[in-house]
C-alpha cells in the first residue's frame, strides 16, 4: 500500500481555523468525477476537516484527480480493493478523536462535523452517532432517517439522540477509540450492509450508537448504480445474523435468502 499526501493549489487561503477534531474518511472506486464534487463540499466546510481518501481505483485516475485539491487529502493506495475495510485502514492513519465517514457520492452539511464532535466531548459512552441522511439535489428523507427515528430501544441517559442497532455508512461518525476497539467493519462482509455488524459490537462492548437528526449528510448516488449490492446486502444479513445471533434467528434469515434467490 502506498500512502501520500495530495499537494494542494497554491494560493488557497485559510479563512478561519480548523475545527481539529474530526477527520472524513472517504473510500472510493473508479469514480473520479464524483470523488471531486465530494471533495470540492468538504473543502468548504467551516470546520475545515483533513480529508483521508481511500482508493480502490483499477487505475491512476484518482491520484491525478485530487493532485491539487484544496481539501487537505492524504490519498491511502490499498495494494487491492477493501471494499468498506477501507474506512478500518483510513482510520488507523486518522489522527483525531472522531472520524466521519463519506461515500465518493456524499458529504457533510455545514456545522455538523463540528455538532457531532460537541455531542461526543460531552458524551464519553458514544462511540458512533449515526446522522440523518438527505439524498439528491431536492435533499429528500433516505427512508433508512424513519427506521432509525422509530428504533424500539429505549432512550439512555448518557446519551444523545435515540439509540440505534443499525446506521448508514456514508452517514456516521465515530469514536476512533471506540471503533478500534470494537474491530471496525468485519472482513467477512466486504461490502454491503456491513453496518449493523459493527453496531452489535460496539454495543456489545457498552459503547452507545445513537441516531441524531440534527446532524446531516447529503447522498448523491449515482442514478445506475453498481450491481450486485441488492444480493451483498441480503446476504450479509444473514451473514450477520450467523456472526452475532441465535442460531434459530440464524436459520430463519438462511431460509429467507435461500426462497429469494429461488424466487
Amino acid at each position: 500500500m502506498s500512502t501520500e499526501p495530495a499537494p494542494g493549489r497554491a494560493g488557497h487561503p485559510a479563512t478561519a481555523a480548523a475545527d481539529g477534531r474530526v477527520t472524513v474518511a472517504v473510500i472510493t472506486r473508479d469514480r473520479a468525477a464524483s470523488l471531486l464534487r465530494t471533495l470540492d463540499a468538504l473543502a468548504a466546510l467551516p470546520e475545515r476537516p483533513p480529508v483521508i481518501v481511500v482508493d480502490n481505483s483499477r487505475d491512476d485516475s484518482t491520484r491525478r484527480a485530487v493532485t491539487g485539491h484544496p481539501a487537505p487529502v492524504r490519498l491511502l493506495r490499498p495494494a487491492a480493493n477493501t471494499g468498506a475495510l477501507g474506512r478500518n485502514l483510513a482510520v488507523r492513519h486518522a489522527r483525531t478523536p472522531y472520524v466521519a465517514f463519506s461515500d465518493d457520492d456524499s458529504w457533510w452539511e455545514p456545522g455538523s462535523l463540528a455538532r457531532a464532535a460537541d455531542l461526543l466531548d460531552r458524551h464519553p459512552r458514544l462511540g458512533l452517532l449515526a446522522a440523518r441522511t438527505l439524498v439528491g439535489d431536492e435533499a429528500a428523507e433516505d427512508p433508512l432517517n424513519a427506521v432509525l427515528a422509530a428504533s424500539p430501544l429505549p432512550p439512555e441517559p448518557d446519551l444523545p439522540g435515540r439509540p440505534v442497532l443499525g446506521f448508514l455508512g456514508c452517514a456516521s461518525v465515530v469514536r476512533r477509540e471506540a471503533f478500534l476497539a470494537a474491530g471496525g467493519f468485519h472482513p467477512l462482509l466486504f461490502f454491503g450492509g456491513e453496518e449493523t455488524l459493527l453496531a452489535y459490537d460496539l454495543a456489545a462492548r457498552d459503547w452507545g450508537v445513537a441516531y441524531e437528526p440534527t446532524l446531516r449528510a447529503r447522498h448523491h448516488p449515482e442514478d445506475h448504480g453498481r450491481t450486485g449490492r441488492s444480493f451483498l446486502v441480503r446476504r450479509n444479513h444473514v451473514l450477520t445474523t450467523c456472526l452475532r445471533r441465535p442460531w434459530p434467528v440464524a436459520l430463519r434469515a438462511g431460509a429467507a435468502l435461500a426462497r429469494a434467490a429461488a424466487a
